[in-house]
């Protein structure tokens, strides 16, 4: 994916304005997941399993369906975010292999901060996969520049 150019700066943005991206769910997400954050429950990684539960079959790691969400503020202010101060989630419903995520990001809030040369976004997405259905919420709070870091 490539960084915005220029970067984006605290005062570029306003409040109403979105951000969205897709994101494919693949069944190398699930396995390289569970080896990355060391969460190996059956429901992730143990086919059979996961069919005798009420999910029918293997789902993603919330904490990686929420990472999906994140990954989107952290690339739409590449190269002017100082920090990604808060993000926290809901999940309304599995994400499975095979998935396409529609992930919406909506600012809700901007908080100038001067003496840190720019200000607070915050922000709210929906994730909605292929069939229209929304399986995650999310809030998070970036401090973003007002120049390139």
């Amino acid at each position: 994916m490539a960084l915005p150019d220029p970067p984006r700066r605290f005062s570029d943005v306003m409040l109403g304005e979105r951000f969205m991206r897709h994101q494919k769910v693949e069944l190398r997400h699930l396995e390289e997941g569970a080896e990355l954050i060391g969460d190996f429950n059956p429901l992730h990684v143990d086919e059979a399993f996961a069919q005798r539960s009420r999910f029918k079959g293997r789902i993603l790691h919330g904490v990686l369906t929420s990472a999906f969400m994140g990954a989107e503020l952290g690339m739409v202010f590449a190269g002017t975010a100082i920090a990604y101060l808060e993000h926290g989630a809901r999940f309304l419903a599995p994400v499975r292999p095979g998935d396409e995520l529609a992930i919406v990001w909506t600012v809700i809030e901007l908080q100038p901060k001067p003496q840190q040369g720019g200000g607070i976004v915050v922000a709210e997405a929906i994730a909605h996969n292929q069939r229209g259905e929304a399986v995650a919420t999310a809030h998070g709070r970036m401090l973003v520049s007002d120049t390139p870091i």
